[in-house]
Parts: C-alpha cells; structure tokens; sequence
C-alpha cells in the first residue's frame, strides 16, 4: 500500500486538533500541518472543507474528513491494523462511543469552554462552565477510580478525545489537584509513546469541533 497523503489543518492550541495530531504520531503516519487560523476558516477554500469552519480537517489522499472524534474513528478503522484504538464487540464499542459523546458535549462545554472564556472571551458563562467541568471531573474521578483507562483495560481513542481539555482545565479556572485519579490518568497518557504534549498559551484561537 502506498504510503498515505494526509493534511492535517487545525492550529496549535486547538485540542481538537491535537487529539488527531496525537493519534496521527501515534500511528507513525506521515502528515503535514496547516495552520488554520481564523482568517483562513473564513474563506471560500476551507469552507469547501467544511462548511462548517470549524477545525480540525483531515485529508487523506481524496477523502476530507471534518469533526475530530469522526476523524479519530476514520484513523483507527483505516490504520490500526490491530483494532486496539476502536476496539470492537457490544461492551467496549459501546465504552468507546459514551466517552466520545462526553468529549463532545460536557467536555466541549465544559472545561474546553472555561478555557476560551478566560484566555480569549466569546459567547458563554464562564461559571456554567466550570459547574459543568466539575461535574464531569467528579464524574471521571469517580469513574477512574478503579480501572486505568476511560473505555478498556488499555488505552483507545476515547483517551485521546478528552485528553487535552482535561489537561488544561486549569487555563480555565478548574482545578485538577482535588481528582488524583484524573490527574494519575492524564500521566498514563502522557506516557504513550509518540504522543505529543498539549501545549497552553494565552494566545491563539482554540476554538474547534
């Protein structure tokens, strides 16, 4: 098989992007980057992408994939020959999807929310999002408490979807130090060989789907 052409567009501060970043170092895929600012997300080029705006975009060779979970689930099924990231049957598969639909619901609005709000303002309540953080961090202490993982007894793609905005609750106002199961989770992740950190700044637009 050739190898893969694919694009990844996105900026670097977007978790959104990283967690598709991380699973494409993961993978030891080759990939290029472009960064897509807010100018860029705005034209006529990229709203051919995703009609939407929204970042992260993956193309591989002629398909475009847009929305990051559905990008993480496109990745696992072409590439992950050994079906560890998507694994498969009723109870795992079903693991998989509850933590991807938390990453994009309370974790989106949520810690990722709190985040945009104090570094770079927008639309929204600032103290709604971090009730909402809290609530899902009491629910991931909870949750981790006794298993390593978020879906399995080894690491998937539902990892790599709240990975990020966990990790940088605290640009949002959110603690982490009260959640040591948390915190001990975000090392095993960290852990993974190839994947890169989330880096945090004040300035940049992280906004993404």
């Amino acid at each position: 098989m050739a190898a893969p052409d694919i694009t990844l567009y996105g900026t670097p501060l977007s978790g959104h992007a990283h967690r598709v970043e991380a699973f494409l170092n993961i993978l030891a895929l080759p990939y290029r980057t472009v960064e897509a600012d807010a100018a860029m997300r705005r034209s006529a080029e990229f709203r051919a992408l995703n009609p939407f705006g929204e970042i992260p975009v993956l193309v591989d060779g002629d398909r475009v994939l847009a929305d990051s979970n559905a990008i993480l689930v496109y990745l696992a099924e072409r590439y992950d020959a050994a079906g560890q990231w998507n694994p498969g049957g009723a109870d795992a598969a079903t693991s998989v999807q509850r933590w991807l639909s938390v990453a994009a619901g309370e974790l989106r609005f949520g810690p990722a929310l709190a985040r945009i709000l104090t570094r770079w303002g927008g639309p929204g309540t600032l103290a709604d999002a971090q009730a909402l953080a809290l609530r899902l961090l009491d629910a991931m202490e909870r949750h981790l408490a006794d298993r390593d993982w978020l879906a399995a007894g080894h690491p998937t793609i539902a990892d790599l979807a709240c990975y990020a905005y966990v990790a940088c609750a605290p640009e949002g106002g959110v603690p982490l130090a009260p959640y040591p199961a948390v915190c001990r989770w975000l090392k095993r992740v960290e852990a993974i060989p190839r994947l890169p950190p989330m880096p945090g700044s004040a300035t940049a637009d992280g906004s993404g789907r």
